[in-house]
């Protein structure tokens, strides 16, 4: 169960990066309302994280939550926001990847 609690964790780190972006180009109101969904997800994605480290080892559990943020924001400023995707910067991700699976795979 703590394993999908930190996969949910991972995703809220996916979504407050991408509302991120999404203050990067917002004023007034909707300036406002991506700033409080960045905040509200990035506090749940830290007490879910706080969570699933009652059974997970932290030296486990934090690469795997930080390295889902990190495929799932490189995928969102490729996918989204239009970043580009070159040889390398797939690359590394592919390697990032391999990496979280191959600590779900030690634990």
């Amino acid at each position: 169960m703590n394993w999908i609690i930190l996969i949910i964790a991972g995703l809220c780190e996916v979504g407050f990066t991408y509302s991120l972006g999404r203050v990067k180009g917002a004023t007034g109101t909707e300036w406002w309302t991506w700033i409080t969904v960045f905040g509200v997800l990035y506090v749940l994605s830290a007490v879910l994280l706080a969570k699933a480290t009652q059974t997970i080892p932290l030296g486990t559990a934090y690469p795997v939550w930080t390295g889902i943020g990190a495929v799932g924001a490189v995928l969102v400023g490729i996918l989204i926001f239009r970043e580009p995707a070159t040889f390398w910067r797939l690359f590394f991700l592919t390697t990032l990847i391999g990496s979280i699976i191959g600590l779900k795979s030690l634990s």
